[in-house]
């Protein structure tokens, strides 16, 4: 199985480091704009194999992409990155039409190609890449919710003292600071409902504290976060390679579930070789549906700037 990943930043980089040393593709391309900078990452990158024990084979290339050419799987990383004081809404200019070409030029020589979208305003994206491909819609998968609710564990373990691989709990809704939903009511600890141990309070200071993850990470380090973000997208793409019937939440096409039609957002999906597979319905109670409802009206909003572009 083949893996492209387009842009050889921090995330996309990471992304592939990720795949290669877990060996979960036979062949990994990594590609970027930037002369010299993906087939510089790849070729370290490959220089680990005999020490670490992977056999992928990895490669770079500077926008050529007809390396790419049989792709099963495709990550779009590219665009600028989130500086701090930056929302994501105010990347859609920018990244509307790096996410656009990249498409394009991908479907060229992949067009069977499962795409996974990571760049910002990721919702907004994924929306564009499914409008402009023409591929089915289960080919379309946006990533942050995996990425959300991974960093909503890490809060929830913060608060319980635990491990956050005991910990189950999901993030839905849109990939921003004001649209994401941590379901705190059906976050568990080895089967433990959440609630049964923290306070009412307790819970909403972990919600509010994985809503700003993001954002916290970029005002400590001058920029988006990368090693969480880069084994997001490596969980994801081993649940399409491998088949392995995973339940993520991710930013996938709706029509009529969760109440929404015509929008892309973050629900709990079933990941396989198909690419999304089914939607998994968590039977959301009155005040749940009315912030997911919220937040879809917030990422409509953001969709809309795409008819200005």
């Amino acid at each position: 199985m083949k893996v492209t990943i387009v842009g050889a930043g921090a995330v996309g980089a990471t992304c592939a480091d990720n795949i290669t040393r877990r060996g979960i593709a036979h062949e990994l391309v990594l590609l970027d704009i930037k002369e010299g900078l993906a087939e510089g990452k790849a070729l370290d990158m490959f220089q680990t194999a005999s020490l670490l024990g992977f056999d992928t084979k990895t490669t770079g290339s500077t926008n050529d992409y007809s390396k790419t050419a049989g792709s099963d799987v495709v990550v779009i990383t590219s665009g600028i990155p989130r500086k701090p004081g930056m929302t994501r809404e105010e990347l859609i200019g920018t990244n509307a039409n790096i996410v656009k070409g990249v498409t394009e030029n991908i479907l060229k020589f992949s067009p069977e190609a499962i795409i996974i979208i990571v760049s910002n305003p990721m919702d907004t994206m994924t929306y564009l890449s499914l409008k402009t491909s023409g591929l089915p819609k289960n080919k379309i998968i946006g990533m942050g919710g995996i990425l959300d609710s991974a960093r909503f564990k890490t809060y929830l373990s913060f608060a319980l003292n635990c491990s956050p691989s005991d910990l189950h709990g999901t993030v839905i809704g849109g990939h921003g600071d004001t649209t994401m939903i941590p379901l705190t009511r059906l976050a568990t600890l080895n089967s433990n409902p959440i609630s049964n141990i923290l306070s009412a309070d307790e819970l909403k200071k972990v919600a509010a504290d994985t809503m700003v993850g993001g954002a916290t990470l970029t005002k400590l380090i001058g920029t988006s976060a990368w090693y969480a973000p880069g084994a997001a997208v490596a969980a994801l793409v081993e649940s399409i390679i491998k088949d392995q019937k995973k339940v993520f939440p991710c930013c996938v096409s709706l029509n009529g579930e969760y109440g929404q039609s015509d929008i892309c957002l973050g629900v709990p999906v079933v990941i396989g070789k198909n690419g999304w597979e089914k939607i998994i319905d968590y039977k959301l109670n009155a005040e749940e549906q009315a912030e997911f409802n919220k937040s879809a009206e917030a990422v409509r909003s953001m969709n809309a700037v795409l008819d200005t572009l």
